[in-house]
């Protein structure tokens, strides 16, 4: 299929497949005038990848998944790997702990600064921001509840 058929297939613009394309997450045959064509393998992957990206991924955790990816669906010969001699290889377990430590780092600091306002807010106007909001107590007392 032609990359307007793809797109519209993955719920995307021509211009995302053109990129992922450039990050080397997908690579499309080519007709002789030269025009893009997916099939249904390509399809199946690029949707893999959406959902991945979707769920917190960065494209460059995705494309250290790629190969096992391709291997996963329709490649039952591929033994998935959980424990064992491999398992120190294998690159599924690393990419989700170091991705998995970011968010909680980020939310971490995002709750230190959510605290910060809270608190600061509460400091210079007290409860009347806390009534706006039509929280019972001051911003403080609200945050601590979270």
């Amino acid at each position: 299929m032609r990359i307007g058929d793809a797109a519209a297939a993955l719920g995307v613009t021509t211009r995302t497949l053109r990129y992922y394309e450039q990050r080397g997450l997908v690579t499309a045959r080519r007709t002789a005038s030269g025009q893009r064509e997916y099939g249904e393998e390509d399809v199946r992957r690029l949707q893999a990848v959406r959902e991945l990206l979707d769920s917190g991924l960065t494209i460059g955790d995705v494309r250290l998944l790629i190969d096992i990816l391709d291997a996963l669906p329709d490649r039952p010969d591929i033994p998935r790997v959980h424990t064992g001699p491999y398992a120190e290889t294998c690159v599924v377990p690393q990419v989700a702990i170091r991705r998995l430590a970011e968010l909680d780092a980020r939310i971490r600091g995002l709750t230190e600064i959510r605290d910060r306002l809270a608190d600061g807010l509460d400091v210079r106007f007290g409860v009347l921001v806390g009534q706006l909001l039509g929280l019972e107590g001051s911003l403080s007392d609200a945050s601590a509840g979270s």
